[in-house]
């Protein structure tokens, strides 16, 4: 079982979730839990074998893949502003929804609850894809 520590396992999942999906990409390695970043502006040196060895190199996802994009901010709309899920349904049918939706949180004071919301509820979806994918979580004073 390859283990990462939370830190650098959360920067490489904001890395590949800043751009559109496949745009930026991260691996870790099974062998050395070394954490590769891809993306057409910067690449790392790979591994001569990373083409080959796919099986040792697991892919970090995007938000999208584990459901932390649009779902997660109407779900925060749903249990924190069920006034606003309307109009903040309505943002997400098109482009620049999240400016509009922080917009919306920071003019009703929740713009800090939503940056909680999204820090608890990405780190929950990144340990259960970790141990989807046989991967341990090493924080900065435990091992989980």
């Amino acid at each position: 079982m390859v283990a990462v520590k939370y830190d650098e396992l959360s920067e490489a999942f904001d890395f590949v979730s800043f751009a559109d999906p496949m745009e930026h990409q991260a691996f870790i390695d099974r062998k050395t839990s070394k954490i590769y970043w891809v993306s057409e502006a910067m690449e790392e040196e790979l591994p001569d074998d990373f083409d080959d060895a796919s099986d040792q190199y697991i892919a970090i996802p995007h938000k999208n893949a584990l459901d932390l994009g649009a779902n997660l901010a109407l779900e925060f709309a749903a249990e924190s502003m069920r006034d606003q899920y309307g109009r903040i349904e309505g943002f997400f049918r098109k482009r620049g929804a999240y400016a509009r939706f922080k917009e919306l949180l920071a003019a009703h004071g929740r713009l800090e609850h939503w940056y909680a919301f999204e820090a608890k509820c990405t780190e929950a979806a990144l340990r259960k894809w970790c141990e989807e994918n046989d991967v341990t979580i090493v924080d900065a004073d435990k091992s989980t």
